[in-house]
């Protein structure tokens, strides 16, 4: 009976199966294609590599207008300057992120993937470039099988070469985020503070970002591409737990395109006993992940609709009505509904929850921002004296004030110093800081040692302004009195 078994799957006795744990990447040749989703998706792609290359050379009151600056410690937006104590205002982006992606895959799926994920926009740049050099799909599948020659030697060097270079590019902008990308560009330039021209001037540690940002973009957008989506991207496998029936997914219609077949152009379709859909392929062609959409919602899809503008090409092509393959939800097929059912359906319990609270947030970081007092304060005790008398009649405790002027503009402070009778600053109350920078001041409060009884007293100190009243801020601490 084994003998049997053995022979009918070709293994000889004793032998031990091997199962891959990996498929083996399958190289996708995916087709060009045009339509609205495509301008869509390239707009996109046009925003967002504006905003990303062009942000680190915007000029805000003389200094870069977004830099973080982790030297320092300071970070700038524009007009603002966010310190390390400023971390709930990131935890406050962050949630606000997080949110939205689970408001936009609620409506309508992979949004997020399809049209603004760096991976997605990467990976459509560097496909334009491999088909200005090596042609569409054909072409380029022709040059693959072809053997190594001069030619084809040449159009690799000359896409890889420029895939180098933008991804070079990318992680030298990168880099100008966190190092001011005027100093950055000198360093690379090999330009010398006294201007003379030498090496390249990059410490180690910007020569590391900015090749490991560079490899990183090459190697996900122009080899790994979809691999990252199937299998590095956590999104896709939970993706699922946001949609639900009423969520606008990219579906194909099978009551519509089934039985699906090829047929000439004036060849009636319902004689024939076929469907719509004339199995050309061109929406599997088209896809960026190598998915057939006709087989239904699969995790690989990153909803870039590719596939719709594909399909409704063909279909215009041989005269059926457009939408064989387009953005609907499951119970709009099930059921029939009409565009104005499908929207009203969008409006329902998840989604309204998802825009309540992130609305919620984005109007409480909005009210804290504009409320923002510009002046931080901490206090810290003199631990090596912590009380003392000075002339006979004074008891002094020394302390330390860490104070921060957030705002660009510089300021003369005003220390004071409240909560038990006669306490008052032994020198001089005020302090000059310039902007967007911090001082530690020692400051020393005396009271008369007749007036206040032994014991911890609770005080307050007052650091205001001198020039402007409502930049104020108050913190606690405790006077010893032996």
């Amino acid at each position: 009976m084994n003998d049997k078994l053995n022979s009918a799957n070709l293994e000889p006795p004793g032998a031990v199966l091997e199962q891959p744990l990996y498929e083996s990447r399958q190289e996708i040749y995916s087709r060009a294609v045009g339509g609205w989703f495509a301008r869509w998706r390239w707009a996109l792609v046009f925003l967002t590599q504006f905003v990303f290359y062009g942000g680190p050379w915007l000029v805000w009151n003389g200094r870069q207008a977004v830099l973080f600056d982790l030297v320092a410690r300071k970070f700038y937006i524009f007009g603002i300057v966010f310190w390390p104590q400023d971390f709930i205002y990131l935890t406050g982006l962050l949630v606000v992120s997080a949110l939205s992606l689970f408001l936009f895959t609620a409506v309508a799926g992979r949004l997020w993937c399809g049209y603004a994920c760096p991976q997605t926009v990467y990976t459509e740049i560097f496909m334009w470039i491999e088909r200005k050099v090596e042609g569409d799909r054909s072409a380029r599948m022709r040059l693959d099988q072809e053997p190594m020659s001069v030619r084809k030697l040449g159009l690799k060097a000359a896409k890889h070469g420029l895939w180098v270079a933008l991804s070079l590019w990318t992680g030298f902008t990168f880099v100008g985020y966190f190092t001011p990308i005027h100093q950055l560009a000198a360093e690379v330039a090999g330009i010398s503070a006294a201007g003379a021209q030498g090496g390249p001037a990059l410490g180690p540690w910007e020569i590391f970002w900015v090749l490991f940002y560079g490899f990183a973009t090459y190697g996900n957008a122009g080899w790994m591409r979809e691999q990252v989506c199937k299998y590095m991207c956590p999104y896709a496998r939970f993706q699922s737990a946001m949609f639900d029936p009423d969520t606008l997914i990219i579906t194909y219609d099978p009551e519509r395109g089934e039985p699906r077949g090829p047929r000439a152009r004036t060849a009636n379709a319902q004689a024939l006993g076929l469907g719509d859909c004339v199995d050309c392929g061109v929406c599997v062609q088209v896809c960026p992940t190598g998915i057939d959409i006709r087989k239904g919602l699969q995790y690989e899809c990153i909803g870039c609709a590719a596939c719709i503008d594909g399909c409704n090409q063909v279909m215009a092509r041989v005269g059926y009505p457009k939408g064989l393959i387009r953005y609907t939800t499951e119970n709009a097929l099930q059921q029939k509904l009409t565009p104005r059912q499908i929207l009203a359906r969008a409006l329902r319990p998840r989604v309204l929850v998802y825009t309540a609270v992130l609305w919620t947030i984005i109007i409480a970081i909005g009210i804290t921002l504009y409320t923002r007092v510009p002046l931080k304060v901490d206090v810290i005790r003199d631990r090596a004296s912590l009380s003392r008398e000075v002339d006979g009649k004074w008891v002094e405790n020394i302390y330390r004030l860490q104070i921060m002027n957030t705002q660009e503009a510089p300021h003369r402070f005003v220390i004071r110093a409240r909560g038990v009778p006669s306490l008052h600053v032994a020198e001089d109350e005020t302090v000059d800081i310039p902007g967007a920078s911090s001082r530690m001041v020692p400051i020393r409060l005396r009271v008369d040692a007749g007036q206040v009884p032994s014991g911890s007293h609770k005080i307050e100190f007052e650091v205001l302004a001198a020039d402007d009243a409502s930049i104020v801020a108050r913190e606690r601490s405790i006077f010893l009195v032996r």
